[in-house]
């Protein structure tokens, strides 16, 4: 693990300024590759092997030590394997094993960014950011559900129809995401099966009661004083 500590993703993860290097990271993610270039499976491929990459160097810098990170990279392991797996069978199998690692993946990226927020010593700007990054990541973990529920039930959404070639279901939902966990409800995606509704009732839950409980508690601790420059210490 000590050869690792010059590579760029594993610094993002040793280090609190990290968190900031996370944030933007997803903001191009929610804001301009999925909205625009979702619909090209290329382009998303690279980004999944990007987001894979980044996992395991989170569950390396974490690890307290290598067996711990080898147990703990079985999950992401499996998750590929599925991966190529579902690209040249398909089954009923197969087709929920792809959810439940999916659904693991994205709680372990969440608990790793967790463990990195509040993990012992005092709250700084860049834990409040880091915070922040979990409220993405619980947007992205719907997300993968509603369109999971979209792809292989039919019916279970009503999606108004869009005119714009680079949309794409995955931009949709991440957008849908957004609108229910901040409560904003525009109405252009309707959740019809009563799944997909209690899915949209537990995230908007979770949306009113993360910012309260976590991220408002981080403000009220936070250490924002700066020492002054010019100023003699005594």
């Amino acid at each position: 693990m000590i050869a690792q500590k010059d590579r760029f993703l594993y610094r993002i993860w040793t280090q609190e300024k990290g968190l900031s290097g996370m944030l933007i990271l997803l903001f191009i993610m929610h804001f301009i590759a999925i909205p625009f270039f979702g619909g090209y499976t290329r382009f998303m491929v690279a980004v999944n092997i990007f987001w894979m990459l980044f996992l395991f160097a989170g569950i390396v810098a974490l690890s307290k030590h290598r067996k711990q990170a080898f147990l703990i990279s079985i999950i992401p392991i499996l998750f590929i394997m599925i991966q190529w797996i579902n690209y040249f069978k398909h089954n009923i199998f197969i087709l929920f094993a792809d959810l439940v690692l999916s659904v693991a993946i994205m709680l372990l990226l969440i608990t790793l960014v967790l463990i990195k927020v509040l993990e012992p010593g005092p709250v700084t700007t860049y834990r409040i950011v880091g915070s922040i990054v979990v409220y993405m990541l619980l947007v992205h973990f719907w997300s993968t559900l509603y369109l999971f529920l979209f792809e292989h039930i039919e019916g279970s959404f009503q999606i108004a129809e869009s005119k714009f070639s680079s949309d794409s279901d995955r931009a949709s939902f991440i957008y849908f995401s957004y609108i229910c966990i901040t409560s904003t409800g525009f109405g252009e995606i309707v959740p019809l099966h009563p799944l997909a509704r209690s899915l949209v009732q537990i995230e908007v839950l979770v949306g009113v009661l993360y910012p309260v409980i976590l991220i408002g508690r981080l403000v009220s601790d936070a250490k924002f004083a700066f020492p002054k420059r010019g100023k003699k210490q005594e």
